[in-house]
This record gives C-alpha cells, sequence and structure tokens, in this order.
C-alpha cells in the first residue's frame, strides 16, 4: 500500500500549535480500534473534511516525499504524526518497513504520535518499544482506565486514554495507575507546542483526553465501558 500524507509545516490547530503535523490516509485505522466511525474527533468539522481529501489522494503526496519532509525539519524540533490517522498498515497491520523508515526520518527530532493498532503480537510490541527507544515516540491509545492499566502493563510505551467528557481533573486507574488530564483540554493558554508532554516516552504519567468533537458522546460510551 502506498500511503498518502499530507505534511502541514505550522498547524493553525488550536490545541497542537503552531507544530509541523502530519494527517495520513484512512486506511491505516485499525478495524480494532472501538472508536472507528463511532466517535473519532478527527471525522468531523474542518479536519474531518481534509482526512477525506488525504485519504481520496485529492491532498497531500505520497509516503516517500513526506518523509523527505520530515527529515528536512530542524533537529530538536516538536511535530506531531497523525492528527489524523494511525501507524503505517492496512488496518489492524504495522507496516514494520514504513514504520522504520518513519523513525529514520524524525532522527534527532521530537516526533511523537498515537496509535490504536491492536498489537497483535510480540514483532508488534517490540516495533513500538524499539521505535520509543529510538526517539520516535509512540503513545499507546487505551479505550478506558482499564484499558490503560493493560497497555501500561506491557511496559513498551507511554499510555493516553478517553475520558468522559466532563473529567477535568487528574484520576487513577482501577490498578491506582495516575492519570493527568491534558493541559490543552482544560486551559487556553496550553498547547502540544507549550507541553510537549506526549512526546516523552519514559513519563510515568497516564495522559486522559475527555472525549471531544461533534460525537464526543459515542466516545465518552467508549470511555465509561468496563
Amino acid at each position: 500500500m502506498v500511503y498518502q500524507i499530507a505534511f502541514t509545516r505550522v498547524s493553525r490547530n488550536a490545541k497542537t500549535g503552531p507544530i509541523p503535523v502530519t494527517t495520513t490516509s484512512a486506511e491505516t485505522c485499525p478495524d480494532a480500534c472501538p472508536l472507528k466511525k463511532n466517535g473519532c474527533y478527527a471525522d468531523n468539522g474542518p479536519l474531518g473534511l481534509f482526512w477525506r481529501k488525504v485519504t481520496e489522494r485529492k491532498a497531500g503526496m505520497a509516503w516517500q516525499a513526506a518523509l523527505n519532509e520530515i527529515t528536512k525539519l530542524p533537529k530538536g524540533t516538536l511535530w506531531r504524526h497523525n492528527q489524523s490517522g494511525d501507524l503505517p498498515g492496512d488496518g489492524d497491520a504495522i507496516s514494520f518497513t514504513a514504520l522504520d523508515q518513519l523513525v529514520g526520518a524524525n532522527k534527532g527530532k521530537r516526533g511523537f504520535t498515537y496509535t490504536h493498532k491492536p498489537l497483535r503480537d510480540m514483532a508488534d510490541q517490540l516495533a513500538i518499544l524499539a521505535s520509543n527507544k529510538a526517539g520516535f515516540t509512540i503513545n499507546l491509545s487505551a479505550n478506558n482506565l482499564a484499558h490503560a492499566d493493560r497497555l501500561a502493563a506491557l511496559q513498551i510505551a507511554p499510555v493516553v486514554v478517553v475520558l468522559p467528557a466532563d473529567q477535568k481533573t487528574a484520576t487513577k486507574t482501577p490498578e491506582g495507575r495516575a492519570v493527568a488530564i491534558c493541559p490543552a483540554t482544560i486551559s487556553d493558554d496550553i498547547d502540544c507546542a507549550r507541553c510537549g508532554l506526549c512526546a516523552v516516552a519514559n513519563r510515568k504519567a497516564i495522559i486522559g483526553f475527555p472525549a471531544h468533537g461533534a460525537a464526543k458522546r459515542k466516545a465518552e460510551k467508549i470511555a465509561l465501558a468496563a
């Protein structure tokens, strides 16, 4: 599969702040993700429209061209991979070759992303671990607090989790792990550019994202599921 990817040098998204971001075609999103077409914030609004253009190859560029843009970023640049889309690989699969290419392009930078890929076997887990050790931070996305405990127990990557829409204060998982609320969701003065927590691969705290967007009630049901 030749993935389509849009590279935005300076994001206008108020939550990310003016950092580079990418958008990857929707075939990378895993069927295992319960938010797929069921509460994903990226399906709606201007981002949803743009994402569909990228998926239809009406916007963006081929994978290798995007890698070239990432490679040219100055050393130390904080950037977000995938404001929508997932790690390279069709559906639930991870393309190890393409992921290695992405990690290589990020060398010397502070790239970070999130994945809902189901980590079907040890090979998937080792690929995530290797990426984080190499400086490209992949956050494992949990559907709820109990799921966050299971992902954190793997000890291969930092974890983020969907929370109920009205959860605005720090909380804990069922097993007692600390969950900090994403600062950008509770303060207009903070964005990814100023925070950078999601790019810290060895952090202990799980980052919680209250359900948001036009379909936040659907996402909230997933966050509340056992």
